[in-house]
């Protein structure tokens, strides 16, 4: 069943359909019968009900890109209740849509999905940034707008409040201190792979704290299905595998892993973790041999 949700999920993803079709793909690793049409009805309705409230502002004028985003803003995280538990990362239902559209309470990322969709449906283009550390969106500026060549920067974890580049730079610090520098180019817009990509590492990260293994390797699954040669995805599938005390499996990740390596440049902390994976190799080869 794994392999026909993970060819499913690599179908979404390479598909015109919007964000939320995937990411319903994903909910059904925790409740793989889900029916995702109504949740889709429900996004369809956000929209319709969202570009009610943008249509009669319009007839008076067009609507700045800051006045448009202020009303859907009133519109999910006033009147709908959408928000972020600063304490609910490391909860798995505030990763899956389903969930969040009935909760109403979701990770960043994930409140980012429902702001893209609805204003998708509503007639206004969002895109999502894979900024370091804190998922963000983006309203693009117009040609011809004198506005920043990037556009209006929204922070979904604070009610979509627009961000300006020192709030940016702040955002930065506090999550990876010096390690990575402030560049204009950290605000491109991310594609929908690499959006989904990153909800994915969340909530692999999650299952792996809650020390939920084959749920973890299940996330890793999905992963490869839409980049099959991800060799981080392949060590730690393959790693998740050993847990799992599935050798056999682990054996063929880990040598792939390996594999790959080796046309990648080691630095010295590569250079240790592949010699750790190499003996977990040996052990494994030594394994699977008895077992036959």
């Amino acid at each position: 069943m794994m392999g026909d949700l993970a060819a499913e999920f690599a179908r979404a993803v390479a598909s015109d359909e919007g964000l939320a079709s995937s990411a319903l793909v994903i909910s059904r690793l925790d409740c793989p019968q889900l029916d995702p049409a109504p949740y889709l009805r429900r996004l369809d309705e956000m929209g319709a009900a969202a570009r009610a409230r943008l249509r009669p502002v319009q007839r008076s004028g067009p609507l700045s890109r800051q006045e448009a985003v202020a009303i859907l803003n009133a519109y999910l995280f006033d009147d709908l209740r959408l928000w972020s538990d600063p304490d609910g990362d490391d909860d798995p239902r505030n990763s899956f849509l389903n969930e969040v559209l009935d909760r109403r309470v979701g990770v960043p990322i994930m409140l980012g999905v429902v702001y893209i969709e609805v204003a998708r449906r509503a007639g206004l283009r969002i895109e999502g940034i894979n900024f370091p550390g804190h998922f963000l969106l983006l309203c693009p500026a117009d040609q011809g707008e004198e506005l920043s060549a990037a556009g209006l920067v929204l922070d979904p974890f604070e009610a979509g409040a627009p961000l300006s580049e020192r709030e940016c730079r702040e955002i930065l610090h506090e999550r990876l201190g010096g390690q990575v520098d402030y560049h204009p180019a950290l605000l491109a817009p991310a594609t929908k792979q690499q959006i989904l990509a990153r909800l994915l590492v969340h909530l692999k990260r999650v299952y792996v704290g809650m020390r939920s293994f084959p749920q973890a390797r299940d996330v890793t699954r999905l992963l490869l299905a839409i980049n099959p040669s991800t060799s981080t995805e392949l060590r730690d599938r393959g790693l998740l595998a050993y847990h799992l005390r599935d050798f056999p499996a682990a054996l063929r990740d880990l040598e792939a892993y390996l594999r790959l390596a080796r046309s990648e440049e080691p630095d010295r902390d590569d250079r240790e973790e592949r010699e750790q994976i190499w003996e977990h190799v040996k052990t494994l080869r030594r394994r699977v041999a008895s077992l036959n």
